[in-house]
């Protein structure tokens, strides 16, 4: 069976992308690397956007270009599409635990400087087995439980004995803590988000200081993220943040409110899926192309850019429904439109290409290197 090619080609009119497809707008896409970049720069804090967001290698040298000490990844495949990709500098921000998939970081440790989480010392053992089978030396740091509940050790005492027991170690360097809040990124109320975003940095501040009481140098705290980025850059104690989502935004973020309860706009959506109305058949509704295989709606539907009033509902596999009721001849058959995703990062991994637009052209476009499951 013949792989299908990308539903765009360079110079392209956009009325001819195929459809579903994901368009990336240039103008806001490189407007939020500029501002993200400026302001880490600023606040000298180094930026180590995440690439689960965007799963693509010319993404990431895009952020590397801008000043990015290097990038974040989920999985052992997400970094090892990376590093093919040309990225040198790759922190698995994870716990990886089976032993083939920790040979196969071991492996990558040869050809990229690379880092990886763990919150267990059993895990370690087996890490630290993994890396001397290769000769390399492999940068650990310790996940605390920064207040997400989901992975890491508590802060205090048991982060202070991982950091101990992976510093004893021959093929293992202690590195720092990991301390990612992801449940205060989508906090709405803009003071209740940045009290957790502080309530981290002070869990994590707290264990960087019980770390060095021992004698045990804490060179980096890596964490935060795109709805509490600036209190994690003013924390005085984060030196990485983590951002992702800020390239593209998405419905969800939008939802976030900010201190005088106005939108949260300090990046620009850039990401859309590109549909077209596939059925038009006279009741209070149409259908178009862009169903649950075209669009994650984890975090809500997604939004129909610039027709107010005409909401996302019931998507099915390979179609998604539009309430037209309350304007009922706005979309005819064959129109096309975009579509704001609920969440970005399912999204774009159910894509195998980004259609990066500028105007009314298509300048780009871009494999999404990393998408599927991963292992």
């Amino acid at each position: 069976m013949t792989r299908e090619g990308p539903p765009a080609a360079v110079g392209m009119a956009i009325e001819a992308v195929d459809t579903p497809a994901l368009l990336v707008d240039l103008d806001a896409f490189e407007h939020n690397l500029s501002r993200l970049a400026g302001a880490a720069a600023a606040a000298h804090v180094r930026l180590r956007p995440h690439a689960k967001t965007h799963k693509c290698a010319e993404v990431a040298r895009r952020q590397v270009a801008l000043g990015a000490v290097g990038i974040c990844c989920q999985k052992v495949s997400e970094a090892e599409a990376m590093v093919e990709g040309g990225v040198r500098d790759v922190l698995v921000s994870n716990e990886i635990v089976d032993p083939p998939k920790l040979s196969r970081l071991a492996r990558l440790a040869t050809r990229a400087t690379l880092s990886v989480c763990a919150d267990d010392a059993g895990v370690v053992d087996a890490l630290n087995a993994a890396a001397g089978e290769h000769a390399v030396t492999i940068d650990v740091l310790v996940e605390i439980d920064a207040g997400g509940d989901r992975c890491g050790v508590d802060p205090g005492e048991p982060a202070l004995r991982l950091a101990g027991h992976i510093a004893s170690k021959s093929h293992l360097r202690f590195r720092g803590l990991q301390a990612y809040q992801g449940r205060a990124q989508h906090i709405r109320v803009a003071s209740e988000r940045a009290g957790a975003a502080r309530a981290a940095a002070g869990a994590a501040g707290r264990t960087r200081d019980l770390l060095a009481r021992h004698g045990i140098a804490c060179g980096v705290i890596t964490g935060g993220g795109t709805g509490t980025w600036p209190q994690d850059a003013a924390s005085g104690v984060y030196t990485e943040l983590q951002a992702g989502s800020y390239i593209f935004m998405d419905a969800d973020y939008r939802a976030n409110r900010t201190a005088d309860g106005g939108d949260y706009s300090e990046f620009r959506q850039s990401l859309f899926i590109y549909t077209q109305v596939m059925s038009a058949p006279g009741r209070h509704y149409v259908i178009v192309d862009a169903g649950l295989k075209a669009v994650g709606v984890d975090e809500g539907m997604p939004v129909v850019d610039g027709l107010a009033g005409i909401p996302y509902v019931r998507p099915s596999d390979e179609h998604g429904m539009l309430d037209v009721r309350s304007n009922p001849g706005v979309l005819r058959l064959g129109a096309k439109l975009r579509l704001v995703p609920g969440h970005c990062d399912p999204t774009v991994n159910l894509h195998e290409w980004l259609v990066a637009v500028r105007g009314d052209r298509v300048e780009a476009v871009w494999p999404v290197v990393a998408r599927g499951v991963g292992r």
